[in-house]
């Protein structure tokens, strides 16, 4: 969905053969990843990207070897149009809600899962130290296309091809989130998946098996209503009401004050006059590789990275960065003053984001998911991720989503998993032709075919066999490979 005119990526591929320490299990070589640094990239490229299990911390964008890496890291996404809010999210809301309206503080403070940051620390400072990239921009600036022995239809194929099967990619990694410990396991049902309820043990519960308790509230609004019915003759213009109509009336009723609250229903609620605090947003367009783009069907906002600020009475206590993507909504990363722990920020800014997400598919259709960063099951204190249903696992090898419920009973197993269970599904956006990998050199775009030839010195088709192999064909046609 490039838009039109506007400029290739560009990146320079390091490979990633050398290990360095996890933030999460300690190792001090475990942690291996493939990485490049972007210079410049484009939303649908990054979009493609991370629908491969790449994601990027500020210019540098890393892949984890997931067959070798001691903490594997796993690609997950919401279907935030299907989020179905938990009852430690509702607590985290109403909390909000209550010290924002009456100034209340939760006297019990929820400890929070550490956010995952650190990984990024890790990943980001490691690769300044072994040569972040010192290419001028006068390099990275192409001033030709040679098209001699031009791939074909090279030209048509690169900056405008949509992938048609694609509409349901997104994803994200590093989600800078405090976790509340109070939400359910990793391993809770989504009501997608079908369950058989056994009636259950005396003092063990509820007896899913019938029909939920309800609000005394409903059950007064009801039996108000059927008396008034039984009562009185309902009038709509003039004319009487026949009983049928009164019946619809009753189960429209029913059906209404039966219904759960959508997350809007918590985060968008008015606050009385006299609130006790006033919490404010406002975002606006941050530094990062990915280029702003605005398209005809897209969020009004645009796409690219943005900074979400938190403003309570005036004063800034959280910042949240996010790439908007043409599929979904990636969290980067969220930091916040300590001093405001007690509101489980890391929380509530994802359940905002999850609300924003929605938002944005009312004008851009097919921005429909949330990408929370990577799911480490291997950690105990970073499966929280986990807690936000629906959500699905990127499958390591074959790049197919699988319903989390699905992946979880298999990484108990091991902690490295392909979640495909199609022994003869492959990778369908493996690299197929080598030669049509586009390349920068010397401030001209050629297909590698070309750049192959005139090169001096020591191949390095093994290195660039490997970057499209990652990267897959669509991206390795699109993106520019920078070669000194």
């Amino acid at each position: 969905m490039a838009a039109a005119g506007s400029s290739p990526s560009i990146v320079e591929y390091f490979g990633g053969e050398d290990g360095y320490r996890c933030g999460y299990c300690k190792n001090e070589t475990g942690n291996l990843s493939h990485g490049m640094w972007a210079h410049s990239m484009t939303v649908q490229d990054y979009q493609d990207l991370i629908d491969r299990g790449w994601r990027r911390s500020g210019k540098y964008v890393y892949k984890p070897i997931m067959n070798q890496t001691c903490c594997p890291q796993y690609t997950i996404r919401c279907q935030a149009l299907h989020f179905q809010t938990s009852k430690s999210h509702k607590k985290v809301l109403k909390k909000m809600l209550k010290f924002l309206s009456k100034g209340e503080v939760s006297k019990v403070v929820s400890e929070e899962e550490p956010m995952d940051s650190h990984i990024e620390d890790v990943v980001a400072c490691d690769f300044a130290y072994k040569g972040e990239s010192h290419v001028s921009q006068s390099e990275l600036t192409p001033l030709s296309v040679d098209h001699s022995e031009r791939v074909q239809n090279e030209d048509q194929d690169t900056g405008e091809k949509k992938e048609e099967g694609n509409v349901q990619k997104v994803d994200s990694d590093s989600l800078q989130l405090c976790a509340d410990k109070e939400a359910p396991v990793p391993g809770e049902p989504s009501h997608s998946a079908k369950v058989v309820h056994a009636p259950p043990k005396p003092g063990k519960g509820a007896d899913l098996s019938k029909p939920p308790c309800r609000k005394a509230k409903d059950i007064r609004k009801e039996r108000k209503l059927q008396k008034l019915l039984q009562n009185q003759m309902c009038t709509v213009e003039g004319s009487q009401l026949q009983a049928a109509d009164q019946v619809f009336l009753l189960q429209n009723s029913k059906s209404k004050t039966n219904q759960p609250k959508t997350i809007e229903d918590f985060v968008f609620v008015s606050l009385p006059d006299d609130a006790q605090h006033k919490l404010e947003f406002t975002r606006f367009l941050c530094d990062s590789p990915l280029e702003a783009e605005n398209a005809p069907n897209g969020p009004e906002c645009g796409y690219g990275s943005f900074h979400q600020q938190y403003w309570l009475d005036g004063k800034i206590i959280a910042v949240g960065v996010i790439d908007i993507l043409p599929y979904c909504v990636s969290s980067v990363y969220l930091y916040y003053d300590p001093d405001y722990s007690f509101l489980s920020l890391g929380v509530y800014s994802a359940l905002r984001e999850i609300a924003f997400t929605r938002q944005l598919h009312e004008k851009a259709p097919d921005l429909c998911f949330y990408y929370m960063g990577f799911y480490i099951h291997s950690c105990p204190k970073m499966r929280y991720k986990g807690q936000y249903r629906p959500s699905d696992l990127l499958c390591p090898e074959t790049y197919i989503w699988t319903p989390i419920e699905q992946c979880l009973p298999l990484l108990e197993h091991s902690k490295y998993c392909r979640f495909n269970q199609d022994g003869k599904a492959v990778d369908e956006g493996r690299i197929k032709e080598l030669g049509r990998v586009r390349v920068l050199h010397k401030r001209t775009v050629m297909p590698y075919s070309v750049y192959k030839k005139r090169r001096k010195g020591p191949s390095d088709e093994a290195s660039v066999q490997q970057y499209a192999s990652l990267v897959g064909q669509t991206c390795s046609e699109r993106m520019l490979l920078f070669r000194s």
